[in-house]
Parts: C-alpha cells; sequence; structure tokens
C-alpha cells in the first residue's frame, strides 16, 4: 500500500496515560488493513539499548562508537550520535504509516490519550490534534473524541487520515 512517502502521527498524552497500549492494540488494526507500520518511541531519560553482560554492550562499554546485530530476518544498529526524530522517520520508507511515541510538544499530527487516572485534559496543541482518546467526557470543538479501549474506532479514525493525506501528495 506504500505510495511515496510514509504518514506520520504521534500518540501523545501525559506519562502512563497509555500511549504504549494504544499503540499495541493499533497494531493489529492497522496491518490487518493491509498497513505497513513502524514505531518510534522517544525516551526522555536515557535507555540501555545493549544490555550489559550482552558482546555488544560490552563491545559498547569498551568504547565503540556503535554496533550492529543481526540475524536473518531482523538487524538493530546502535550509534552514538545525536538523532533527531526526521533521521528516525527516514529510516522507514518501505512504511505507510510511523506511529511516534510521545512527541507531545511537537508540530506533528496527534491522537492524544487522556486517561482519568493521569490526566484531566489534553495537554497538546489543539491545532495539532487528530482526536482525543479518553475514558473522560472530554470534547474540544471540531477535534473528535473517541473512546479509550476501542481500538478499532482510533485505527478507523487514523485510516482515513491517511487516505486524505495520499489524496492531499497525490
Amino acid at each position: 500500500m506504500t505510495v511515496n512517502r510514509p504518514v506520520v502521527v504521534a500518540v501523545s498524552g501525559v506519562k502512563n496515560a497509555g500511549k504504549t497500549t494504544l499503540i499495541q492494540a493499533l497494531l493489529p488494526q492497522l496491518t490487518e488493513a493491509g498497513l505497513t507500520v513502524a514505531v518510534i518511541k522517544h525516551d526522555g531519560h536515557q535507555f540501555d539499548p545493549d544490555p550489559p553482560g550482552t558482546d555488544t554492550g560490552r563491545f559498547m562499554a569498551a568504547g565503540a562508537a556503535g554496533t550492529a546485530i543481526f540475524d536473518g530476518e531482523k538487524f538493530k544498529i546502535v550509534k552514538k550520535q545525536p538523532v533527531a526524530a526526521d533521521m528516525l522517520i527516514s529510516q522507514f520508507p518501505e512504511a505507510d504509516l510511523i506511529l511516534l511515541e510521545g512527541f507531545k510538544h511537537t508540530a506533528w499530527p496527534k491522537v492524544e490519550v487522556v486517561r482519568g487516572a493521569v490526566s484531566q485534559a489534553p495537554i497538546s496543541d489543539p491545532a495539532t490534534l487528530l482526536a482525543l482518546v479518553t475514558d473522560l467526557e472530554l470534547h474540544l470543538p471540531g477535534i473528535p473524541t473517541l473512546p479509550l479501549g476501542n481500538p478499532k474506532a482510533a485505527a478507523g479514525l487514523l485510516l482515513d487520515y491517511i487516505q486524505k493525506e495520499r489524496k492531499r501528495h497525490a
């Protein structure tokens, strides 16, 4: 289904709002619709891409600027260098859709998760919102509100958005 470039949408919200859970639930819906989907997660802290004790972890600890590990079906490259979302997005030209996890204060179009147990209102710029996914009675003018726990509704919204974006860029 890939045309030219992937459509990029952020799944945003405060910490523990349910971003990962929503993305995980969306993936089967979107892949069953025939899409190739990649996910890029922003970590606001440092993460360890190569656990201590693994060969690649030992190489990095010994001073390697980067490592790669692969088998016949997948690979992972770890490099110590500054990185921006655009560079990571360019690594997935085969994708129809790239979901960014986080990125709440960026200009990317967003689906924001607002779960009552951790937040009461959206935090993203309303101009960037495609929809709110929430368990609260929230309504913003012109922004669809979708029920938390219904990934089919969110997937449908994303499929419609992808079609509109493809027509716009055709």
